[in-house]
């Protein structure tokens, strides 16, 4: 329960940061991104692994990617305050048919990252070789087609959700936080390839990190 309430805490951080600077609660793409955020992690938290959600909510070891989590928070942080100034100051509207589009994008990215977590009971929020874990490396369901799926189902999400949000101002700062995750993927594969055995196997295998034939 502990790990939905923070889930629910984290979406009322974003609704509150961008509600305020909107100056208004109105906003009804805003509250669909709202609610799909908070279904799926209830829907996390009561089918993953329990040693997963432990492991999510608090690592087991140091994580060796200190400069995503509080570059991301400015970022994401950039991201709601502009969406809701743009809501509030109309600088760059997205027509409702492509915010309509985000959304639907935004809730399937996530149906990925909950696949790619439902297969991988090792996806940390922290980079780390799991042995105390006993870390094993996960190619099936979405592993199939690239390395690091859930990074690519964030990417994707911070990306529709943008849309979703209604302001094109506002996908600046989610840019970076898409290089943000770019760098980690690539950070994480070399230490995988260095530390878990069978990896190195894996990424002959299947070639790509994010984007399958590009990247």
């Amino acid at each position: 329960m502990a790990a939905v309430a923070r889930a629910v805490a984290f979406a009322a951080v974003v609704g509150g940061v961008v509600f305020a600077a909107a100056g208004r609660l109105d906003l009804p793409f805003v509250w669909g991104l709202l609610a799909t955020l908070v279904g799926f992690y209830v829907i996390l938290v009561w089918t993953a692994d329990p040693g997963l959600v432990r492991e999510r909510v608090a690592p087991g070891g140091p994580n060796r990617d200190r400069l995503t989590r509080p570059l991301a928070a400015v970022f994401l942080g950039s991201h709601w305050l502009l969406a809701g100034l743009d809501a509030r100051l109309g600088w760059s509207p997205v027509p409702w048919e492509l915010r309509a589009a985000g959304l639907a994008g935004y809730a399937a990215a996530l149906c990925v990252n909950l696949w790619a977590v439902r297969v991988n009971r090792f996806y940390s929020s922290a980079v780390r070789v799991q042995a105390d874990r006993g870390q094993q490396v996960a190619d099936a369901g979405p592993y199939r087609v690239v390395r690091h799926p859930g990074y690519t189902a964030t990417i994707l999400a911070a990306l529709a959700g943008g849309l979703a949000l209604g302001s094109w101002v506002a996908l600046l700062p989610a840019l970076g936080f898409v290089a943000l995750f770019v760098r980690r993927a690539v950070l994480e594969d070399r230490m995988l390839v260095a530390e878990l055995p069978g990896y190195a196997d894996y990424a002959r295998r299947v070639r790509r990190r994010l984007v399958p034939g590009v990247f």
